[in-house]
């Protein structure tokens, strides 16, 4: 590994900005949140950055390395080419605070939205139970940490900025966490398709590819989704016996 490197960071707010270059030693092991912190105390002491477990499990440390979305703690050094500047600026869809801060806040709001767990009546033994595939089905969703770099990554959110149309992938996994939790006894569909976009996601598995805990968010958690929304809303028999019912049409 070379001795040093340079770092092209981002510095500004929403006044404005620009990216600046600061060279610094390098070693081995090194991360891009260990340069940026070494940057931070020895050369730019005004530099803004979120951190907090340095562990790859707060997901606070979210910033695009050249231009990728990725978790700054996670991101190692040797994985990257030092012969050239890494590149460091904050996530794109999101606004920016200063630096490589970016508000965030949005998403929380917009969790807020999605019905939370109801759980279903107990079992006449006053217990719930469900079958181990169910359990480890839904296992995998609460894996996320709220990086947020699928939301960055996505395009209906990064380029077409339809904040107010399309929840995102992150709480399309929130979403899909309770829908398949067998204990759960509410119903988000239509939801899903009127207040959170659903349809909006043409499933380029971008958000995927950045997922730092693996979590295979497009065929795993929107898929199902766009399936039972697909099923309960559009399929013409469905839609025929809700008539013939008397339970309206959608």
């Amino acid at each position: 590994m070379a001795e040093s490197a340079t770092f092209r960071i981002w510095r500004g707010d929403t006044a404005g900005g620009g990216f600046q270059d600061y060279t610094t030693s390098v070693s081995e092991g090194m991360v891009v949140l260990d340069a940026v912190h070494q940057i931070q105390a020895q050369q730019a002491g005004d530099l803004a950055v979120r951190w907090n477990c340095k562990a790859g499990k707060c997901g606070s440390c979210s910033a695009e390395v050249n231009g990728n979305p990725r978790l700054m703690c996670m991101t190692r050094l040797n994985q990257l080419d030092l012969s050239a500047p890494v590149t460091v600026e904050p996530m794109r869809a999101f606004p920016l605070v200063r630096d490589l801060v970016t508000d965030v806040s949005w998403n929380y709001r917009a969790k807020q939205g999605i019905r939370p767990f109801r759980a279903r009546p107990a079992g006449a033994d006053g217990t719930w139970r469900m079958a181990q595939v169910d359990a480890e089905r839904v296992q995998e969703f609460r894996k996320c940490i709220e990086c947020f770099l699928c939301q960055d990554v996505c395009h209906v959110l990064r380029d077409h900025r339809m904040f107010d149309d399309f929840a995102g992938p992150r709480h399309m996994v929130y979403a899909a966490a309770l829908e398949m939790n067998p204990l759960d006894a509410d119903d988000r569909v239509r939801d899903l398709r009127a207040r959170h976009g659903i349809g909006y996601c043409n499933i380029t598995k971008c958000c995927t590819k950045v997922c730092p805990e693996g979590i295979t968010i497009t065929d795993n958690a929107i898929i199902p989704l766009k399936e039972r929304v697909v099923d309960r809303l559009y399929d013409p028999v469905t839609r025929l016996l809700r008539l013939l019912r008397g339970g309206g049409d959608v």
